[in-house]
């Protein structure tokens, strides 16, 4: 294989040719290396890349192969991740100055389940500092750039995730949605991204930020990938206290489910207002390609999404100053404007607000599958109305502007963590001026699955997940 044909497949893909011997860990390894140091000054996608380290791990991945023995679905696939999770022994920046600064005591648990899996991590990604940014900006280490257009931001706070995802410098990457920061980078960058349901992915050893709200995913280029690496990392972990003890549906058989007959809804409320006309036009393209499959789309009415929202932005600040209360106390200088500016709005929420908001959260989730999951299987919805803006208009700082527009760029993203349902973003297309579109699917508490036989059968009749940034 050469390397354009190594790079150009999927997780499974590569998975795939491994096992079969087609192609070898390192010289994968070898490739995917090359690309990242290409791709890197023209995107700021990595925050360390460990060569050596990780073309030691493929060569030993292939010697293992060669004496019979299997690590798993993931054996000697490159990926790279957020610089958020933890690996003993190395210190992770959280994408600032606040991070811990001395090697961490363990391993997250999503990476050693990806490590049993066979994956290879050789690096780290740039991130929103703290996680706490919805644009990319990173006035620490320097901004993501969009692979699509570098003038363009790539969504936050999974930046790197979403840029190198479609650049094709990793095969995947994992990154962590607490209120859209890994369907923003999907849409935003044209990859597929699974914000998983609340408790089914652990937290432990992931930098926090809202644990009433923070999940973790992947982004990967296909949602067969998604699907594939979920599968690895998902299920109980007694070092997360909210970790969801039921068990983990094989979610790759998942993938062959016939579709025919599911009920997909549009929304009549809140998803489309102000949407942008040529987002409107690629939502209405993709209902469309939903119904050619055969599944069914109806309207369904919603419930008062916009004070979920509201709710939402009151236990994500208030979580988030409070985790970080000694720090804005002793080490202000160390944040960026702008997100100390988001920071201290929390200390201003009151006690009762916030309790209230979390009491609300129950009754939200009740009422939506009342009124959406009593008529329909998921709800159909863009990741964002409007067109991708440029890194310039979005570097606003910490002024007056700051928090309408973060407000503006997850407003139809945030619900969906204040539910706690699992949401697929898929690429839907792109706009004139070239950029991807994204949707979204929102399901059932805990049904993954059939998001991820809808998303999948989608990509069987379309081919925006194929389509690539000319770099």
């Amino acid at each position: 294989m050469t390397e354009t044909e190594i790079l150009g497949l999927s997780c499974e893909g590569l998975a795939a040719a491994i096992r079969a011997q087609r192609v070898s860990a390192t010289k994968a390894m070898e490739a995917t290396l090359a690309r990242a140091q290409v791709v890197q000054p023209k995107l700021n996608a990595f925050l360390r890349i460990d060569n050596e380290l990780a073309l030691e791990a493929a060569r030993l991945a292939d010697r293992e192969l060669a004496r019979g023995h299997l690590r798993g679905p993931l054996h000697g696939v490159p990926m790279a991740h957020k610089d958020m999770y933890y690996r003993k022994g190395v210190a992770s920046s959280y994408g600032g100055k606040i991070g811990p600064g001395r090697p961490a005591p363990s391993t997250a648990s999503v990476l050693e389940r990806l490590d049993t899996a066979g994956a290879i991590q050789f690096g780290v990604l740039n991130m929103a500092e703290c996680a706490f940014g919805p644009t990319g900006h990173n006035y620490h280490y320097g901004h993501c750039r969009n692979a699509w257009n570098p003038a363009c931001i790539t969504g936050g706070s999974s930046s790197g995730s979403g840029t190198a995802v479609a650049a094709r410098a990793t095969y995947a990457a994992l990154g962590s949605d607490t209120g859209g920061s890994i369907r923003l980078p999907a849409s935003f960058c044209g990859t597929s991204g699974m914000k998983p349901s609340y408790g089914r992915v652990s937290r432990a050893g992931a930098m926090p930020l809202s644990f009433s709200m923070d999940t973790v995913g992947p982004l990967a280029r296909t949602v067969e990938d998604c699907a594939l690496l979920l599968a690895a990392i998902a299920g109980p972990d007694a070092r997360d206290p909210v970790s969801d003890p039921r068990p983990v549906p094989d979610y790759l058989a998942s993938l062959a489910r016939p579709v025919a007959g599911l009920v997909i809804g549009k929304p009549k409320q809140y998803f489309y207002e102000g949407c942008d006309a040529e987002i409107v036009a690629q939502m209405e393209a993709s209902l469309e390609a939903f119904r050619r499959i055969g599944a069914k789309v109806v309207d369904v009415d919603l419930p008062d999404v916009d004070s979920w929202n509201t709710a939402a932005t009151m236990i994500i600040s208030s979580e988030a100053a409070a985790l970080h209360g000694n720090w804005l106390r002793t080490r202000p200088q160390d944040y960026s404007a702008q997100v100390r500016a988001r920071l201290e709005s929390g200390l201003t929420v009151p006690a009762a607000a916030y309790i209230d908001s979390l009491r609300l959260r129950r009754v939200a989730l009740e009422a939506f599958c009342r009124a959406v999951f009593s008529k329909v299987d998921v709800l159909h919805a863009p990741v964002v109305g409007f067109q991708t803006p440029t890194i310039a208009e979005t570097d606003v700082g910490g002024g007056p502007r700051l928090l309408a527009m973060m407000a503006q760029l997850t407003r139809l993203t945030r619900p969906g963590n204040f539910l706690g349902v699992p949401i697929l973003s898929a690429p839907a297309g792109f706009t004139k001026a070239g950029m991807p579109v994204g949707m979204q699917l929102l399901g059932r508490p805990f049904d993954e699955a059939t998001l991820f036989a809808l998303g999948h059968a989608y990509q069987g009749a379309t081919d925006f997940h194929t389509r690539a940034p000319a770099l």
